[in-house]
């Protein structure tokens, strides 16, 4: 399976690259160019990694994440993962890296909103 990326300005100075498909020795290295690049046009104050549409990441994967989030470090810009999928949220979990990229919740596709408490 390849690998899509689309780059995306939010409000408040914050990019989002959203990567869809499998992370892995072959595709890593664009996830480590699509951070290279937003930092080589600007100097966001944050980068979000939306991982939701991230099916798969093996350790070559992680290890583009952990180098863009140090390139993102040394370039003063906070880099968060997002809405992970399960599988990668597990492999953050279990690499001992999910509080590097913010400990954020795993995406549910499904997922129906809790009811207000006393609805």
């Amino acid at each position: 399976m390849s690998l899509s990326i689309i780059t995306t300005m939010l409000p408040n100075d914050v990019v989002e690259i959203a990567p869809r498909g499998e992370i892995d020795v072959d595709t890593a290295h664009e996830i480590r160019e699509a951070v290279s690049a937003v930092l080589t046009k600007g100097r966001p104050s944050r980068i979000e990694l939306n991982m939701r549409l991230v099916s798969f990441i093996d350790s070559v994967g992680i290890s583009a994440l952990v180098s863009g989030f140090q390139a993102s470090e040394v370039s003063g810009c906070k880099l968060a993962v997002t809405e992970p999928s399960r599988f990668v949220h597990r492999q953050l979990w279990v690499t001992g890296l999910l509080g590097l990229f913010g400990a954020p919740e795993p995406y549910f596709a499904d997922a129906v909103p809790e009811a207000p408490a006393g609805a």
